[in-house]
């Protein structure tokens, strides 16, 4: 059975970090989906959900400087998770993509991918 973790992720940034380690630049970023779907009533719902995002510059990285709160792009990568425990001593699990690709979208390509 082959076993795949892959993920790709497709909206709007939200806080943007670049960050140096050893020499090489590292990105951490919120990506935020949007879901609609219709309610009981009938009205449209946005289920809005917010990703976590890790990226080391190299092949398949834009420059990590041309990344902004506000634009819009797509991540290729894949979901790891990790548990910890917080300052009230209460045991979490966090979610995050590593990703392997990233590519930033003019609003003009957005339209194409929501068709």
């Amino acid at each position: 059975m082959e076993q795949i973790n892959r993920i790709e992720l497709r909206g709007n940034i939200g806080f943007v970090r670049v960050q140096t380690y050893n020499g090489q630049k590292a990105l951490r970023m919120t990506v935020a989906t949007n879901y609609v779907y219709r309610g009981s009533n009938g009205e449209p719902v946005i289920e809005t959900t917010w990703h976590y995002i890790s990226a080391w510059e190299g092949k398949g990285m834009p420059d990590f400087e041309k990344i902004e709160k506000g634009g819009k792009v797509s991540v290729w990568g894949r979901l790891r998770s990790q548990r910890y425990t917080d300052s009230d001593g209460t045991e979490r699990t966090a979610y995050e993509v590593l990703a392997k690709k990233i590519q930033l979208i003019e609003d003009d390509e957005m339209l194409q991918y929501e068709m």
